[in-house]
C-alpha cells in the first residue's frame, strides 16, 4: 500500500516510485533479504479507476517498479557510499555513553546534559547529497 504525502493516511494504490521503492528494498536487503517472503501487493486500484485493463496495468507496473527499486538497492548496497555516510552520520551512537542513553528515558537524557552543561551544535544530515546519490543510480 501506498502512503499520500498530503493526507498522512493509506491510498491502496500500488507502488509507482522508483526510488520510494529502492530505499525500502535497500533495508531488506542490508536486514539479509526476504528470505522465503516476499512482496505482498495489497492494494487495489485507484478509486477513479474502473476498467479491468487498470488492474493489469497496476500490478505489471507495480511489479516493474519493484524489479527496478530491487536492483537499484543491490547496486546501491555494492557501491557502498550511501551505507559509509550513514555509518559516518551515527558513528557517534555506539559509544558507550550514548548507547547508554538510549536505554534511560528522556528523562535520563535531560539530567545528564544539564548536569554536563551540554551545548550540541546541529550538524547538517547532508539529505540533499543523499538523495543526488540515490537518484544518480536511477539514470
Amino acid at each position: 500500500n501506498r502512503n499520500d504525502y498530503q493526507s498522512g493516511w493509506d491510498t491502496d494504490q500500488f507502488p509507482n516510485n522508483v526510488p520510494e521503492v529502492a530505499l525500502a528494498y535497500y533495508e531488506v536487503l542490508k536486514a539479509g533479504g526476504l528470505g522465503t517472503g516476499g512482496t505482498n501487493f495489497d492494494a487495489r486500484l485507484r478509486r477513479q479507476s474502473t476498467d479491468a485493463a487498470d488492474l493489469v496495468l497496476g500490478h505489471v507496473g507495480a511489479i516493474d517498479v519493484c524489479a527496478r527499486g530491487l536492483k537499484l538497492a543491490a547496486a546501491m548496497l555494492e557501491d557502498g557510499r550511501l551505507e559509509a555516510a550513514r555509518a559516518e552520520r551515527y558513528a557517534g551512537w555506539d559509544a558507550p555513553g550514548t548507547a547508554a542513553l538510549l536505554d534511560g528515558g528522556l528523562d535520563a537524557i535531560g539530567d545528564r546534559a544539564l548536569a554536563a552543561d551540554l551545548r550540541p551544535v546541529p550538524r547538517s544530515g547532508r539529505q540533499e547529497r543523499l538523495e543526488n546519490l540515490v537518484n544518480r543510480f536511477i539514470g
